[in-house]
């Protein structure tokens, strides 16, 4: 072999070398380890946000987590065939959660959005869809969203409903670590609306008569969207799991009748709508 060749037949042979380590070092990066790991431990750990409500709270007299988002976690390790450890996260840190390892899965009232999924994954089949609904003073004044130009709304931080509200209306936001401190912070005067997911506004607004002289007069929700189940980017065998349980759910309409368990008034209707369509042959 000529000298030419043989540092040409070196230089292929490094660049292959070099491709395919570029090539595993990718393959491991994406590597799919969070189901695995879940089954050698038995057990996957699921983030769920618990601001109060039908959709997630605390119980005071077991302190167990209960409603809507906890019910979910727990029938999504069991169609696993896992334990579940239940994570209570709030809204500002809930991703951080994910990314750094802390939680498998997120089911945290946590809608889909273009931002969201270009950093997170996400199982494909949403279990719900829900808006944002403003809570105001009666006296406010404040009947459409375009009403809140120029004034103060209390959100809680790390909100989707922020970009909305500055964006197309004006509003001026204020973010909170809690949406109870949002809520609070409404009651104090610190804001003209407080906006946070219509199925904690309502029935809020509705069963507690600490709140009698607040309402939620308008009508059209805030950017309604898919609430998802997220993982972390890449985890093709978890997501198609997770998604596979989730279609199960409307196929036999067990998301419907624990809608109606937990008292619960759509605001969409979506449930029906896949239930209809993953029941159907075919």
């Amino acid at each position: 072999m000529s000298y030419k060749k043989s540092i040409s037949h070196r230089l292929h042979q490094a660049t292959y070398a070099a491709a395919f380590l570029l090539s595993m070092t990718h393959h491991f990066a994406l590597a799919d380890t969070t189901l695995d790991q879940a089954k050698q431990k038995g057990k996957i750990t699921i983030g769920v946000l618990a601001n109060g409500g039908p959709f997630g709270s605390i119980d005071p007299a077991t302190q167990q987590l209960v409603g809507w988002n906890p019910e979910l976690g727990r029938a999504l390790a069991q169609a696993l065939g896992l334990d579940v450890d239940l994570i209570q996260v709030q809204t500002p840190t809930r991703v951080q959660f994910l990314l750094s390892g802390k939680v498998d899965l997120l089911i945290a009232s946590m809608e889909l959005t273009d931002e969201r999924a270009a950093i997170l994954g996400y199982a494909p089949t949403p279990f719900y869809r829900v808006g944002g609904t403003a809570a105001t003073a009666k006296n406010s004044g404040i009947s459409k969203w375009e009403d809140l130009k120029g004034k103060t709304v209390c959100l809680s931080q790390g909100s989707n409903y922020a970009k909305p509200l500055i964006e197309s209306y004006g509003a001026i936001v204020k973010g909170y670590k809690t949406a109870a401190e949002s809520l609070l912070a409404l009651r104090g005067e610190n804001c003209v609306a407080a906006v946070h997911d219509s199925i904690l506004i309502h029935p809020l607004l509705r069963t507690n008569s600490e709140w009698a002289n607040f309402h939620a007069p308008i009508q059209a929700e805030l950017i309604p969207a898919s609430s998802v189940v997220w993982t972390r980017k890449g985890e093709a065998d978890t997501i198609a799991a997770v998604d596979r349980v989730i279609q199960d759910w409307h196929r036999t309409g067990w998301l419907i009748r624990t809608e109606k368990k937990l008292e619960i008034t759509p605001a969409q209707p979506l449930l029906e709508e896949l239930h209809l369509r993953y029941k159907a042959p075919g």
